[in-house]
């Protein structure tokens, strides 16, 4: 069974993505075709990037990076729930991207993002990253408005439509990370 992990990028206080991140794991959660984890962010306690030795060696000195290496080796493909801070993702989510290196590798990823004009700039960026990690990413892509998608900017109410969106995401990701899967034995 394809493993997918919701990895919940944002850290802050008060976060909006800790609903969206729930939102989209009930609603991963009644399919039968893969299984799904939600990851938080704020349940490794990262610290700025503290590696001597680059991720791509995977010669991790510190419990914290060992730990959050198991977690992502387990998945065949994630869905990112990134908001967008000056026309970006998270610090706190590029920062964990950063740690590693091979776990990521020849996996897939879907996006879901919010912020003032969508997240569109912050998954922009996640795919440039991406890339270079080696994480083929699909097309379909959430977009929550804090204008439409939030009650006063903090309570999190989507509109009907995007439950279609990300049901195209997850079938997207769900497709590539078992294809993907190939890739990964013959490596």
């Amino acid at each position: 069974m394809t493993k997918v992990g919701i990895i919940l990028g944002s850290t802050r206080p008060g976060r909006n993505g800790e609903a969206v991140a729930k939102w989209v794991y009930d609603i991963a959660s009644r399919r039968a075709d893969a299984e799904f984890e939600l990851v938080d962010l704020l349940d490794y306690n990262l610290p700025h990037l503290d590696e001597a030795a680059p991720p791509s060696f995977g010669q991790y000195a510190n419990e914290h990076t060992k730990q959050w290496s198991a977690k992502i080796a387990e998945f065949d493909a994630y869905i990112f729930v990134t908001p967008e801070y000056n026309h970006s993702t998270s610090g706190a989510l590029k920062n964990a991207i950063d740690y590693l290196y091979g776990e990521w590798n020849n996996k897939a990823a879907g996006f879901v993002s919010y912020g003032s004009a969508g997240g569109t700039r912050a998954v922009e960026h996640l795919r440039l990253i991406a890339g270079e990690l080696q994480i083929a990413d699909v097309r379909a892509q959430v977009a929550l408005s804090l204008f439409t998608d939030f009650e006063n900017f903090s309570v999190f109410k989507p509109g009907p439509q995007h439950e279609s969106t990300l049901t195209t995401v997850l079938d997207q990701t769900i497709a590539w990370g078992n294809a993907l899967k190939t890739v990964r034995k013959a490596a």
